[in-house]
């Protein structure tokens, strides 16, 4: 098994439901063929540095896996067939995954999205703190 990063940008017109189900059907790919999920980040809509397929605006999506060079040709397939995917990109990250990596791999991806989870809460909580000190300093 490898280790793949696929970002895909997908039509901001598309729905949530519509968005799901382009992750759901590139997430099932990946576990029929025997891979893992180790991240699935929704990054949002953003600004394109430039018009693709006439649009100015994507919805960004980011997943890190492990897979076979087989489930990547066939969410490669599926992503030029459906309308809604503007653009992609697939990167092989690492050549062998054993099953531990993983693992680690997985329990960092955690971490990591409850470690900004829990900065973005205290981003907040800072602000509005900043904001009643400057408002009572004045």
């Amino acid at each position: 098994m490898r280790r793949y990063e696929t970002i895909f940008i997908l039509r901001p017109s598309a729905g949530e439901e519509e968005i799901t189900r382009v992750i759901n059907s590139t997430t099932q790919i990946i576990v029929g063929d025997q891979g893992s999920i180790i991240e699935m980040a929704r990054w949002g809509m953003k600004k394109l540095a430039y018009l693709i397929k006439k649009e100015s605006l994507g919805y960004y999506v980011f997943c890190d896996y492990a897979g076979t060079p087989a489930a990547v040709a066939e969410i490669e397939r599926k992503f030029r067939i459906d309308d809604l995917v503007l653009k992609y990109m697939t990167l092989k990250t690492a050549d062998a995954i054993s099953e531990e990596e993983i693992a680690k791999a997985i329990a960092a991806a955690s971490e990591r999205a409850a470690a900004i989870a829990s900065g973005e809460e205290g981003e907040t909580a800072a602000a509005t703190e900043q904001g009643g000190a400057e408002e009572s300093e004045e």
